[in-house]
């Protein structure tokens, strides 16, 4: 009898910021609740702070993931998926109690790990293929190549949530950028469980940073804060999408829009978040 009166201890997703699992700074949740309106468990509800937080490992963590071989970052990526994999069926009972089908979320699972192979494949690749050397009339070589931007911001799309935050950030990572991301407010289980998958995938801390939380109250800082150089914006919402681009042209911050649904497998992605840097050399005579 005492057994089926107790109450159930809710689980509390943290935060996921410089390689670790705090809770938000201002101690405040949000309640996530399940297709019939049950408790599934508590988030917690970033603040301010916790994204300034966000970006100070990111920037940390910035110039040794730039430095990390091509090779390597693409090791990492198939790693991810690698675990991901393993952890199928709690991806799986996230997305059921989300809302998503039994078959839905099963696609879902299988989709999210071939995105990541996909941009393992193309980590030591897309250089290549945006690179270029030009044609001058001086003697000299002209060499334009692709460099990661630096930190990215994301609000990742809010329905297919681990699908769409893998496609944000897979790109992200692959083109040698650190991220802070907003995960999905109404679908945040499958964002934490993700962390844990990247924490233990030799992803270096800070590289990837994870909050959970409202994007009316966070969205603002994303495109002010002038250490974020670029912001990946995944929204239906047209206000939205000109409240970002006028707050970030303060500080020339490029904003990506990106319709409210996973990013396709498209090595173009890397390419958001890439500065084109042109070399000459004298050729000798």
């Amino acid at each position: 009898m005492a057994a089926k009166n107790r109450l159930v201890v809710n689980k509390t997703y943290k935060l996921y910021l410089g390689g670790k699992f705090p809770r938000s700074e201002s101690g405040r949740y949000y309640e996530v609740k399940g297709r019939k309106g049950a408790l599934l468990a508590n988030a917690s509800r970033a603040s301010r702070k916790d994204f300034r937080n966000a970006v100070v490992a990111a920037r940390k963590a910035w110039s040794g993931w730039n430095d990390t071989s091509a090779y390597l970052r693409g090791q990492i990526l198939y790693r991810i998926a690698e675990m991901l994999e393993g952890r199928t069926e709690q991806f799986e009972e996230e997305l059921r109690l989300q809302g998503s089908t039994p078959s839905a979320a099963r696609k879902e699972v299988t989709k999210a790990v071939d995105l990541l192979v996909h941009y393992a494949g193309w980590s030591d690749k897309y250089q290549s293929l945006f690179s270029s050397v030009n044609p001058v009339s001086t003697p000299h070589f002209n060499f334009s190549v692709p460099e990661p931007t630096g930190i990215v911001a994301v609000a990742a799309p809010e329905a297919r949530s681990l699908l769409g935050l893998c496609s944000a950030i897979a790109p992200i990572l692959t083109g040698g950028n650190t991220s802070v991301v907003l995960a999905s407010h109404s679908k945040p289980l499958c964002a934490i469980t993700l962390a844990e998958v990247i924490n233990s995938s030799d992803v270096p801390a800070g590289v990837v940073n994870i909050l959970t939380g409202f994007r009316d109250e966070l969205l603002p800082q994303f495109a002010e804060h002038m250490d974020v150089n670029a912001l990946l914006l995944c929204s239906d919402e047209e206000e939205e999408a000109k409240m970002a681009e006028k707050r970030a042209a303060e500080n020339l911050k490029r904003v990506v829009s990106h319709p409210d649904s996973p990013l396709e497998e498209d090595p173009y992605h890397i390419l958001d978040f890439q500065e084109i840097k042109t070399t000459w050399h004298p050729v000798g005579v």
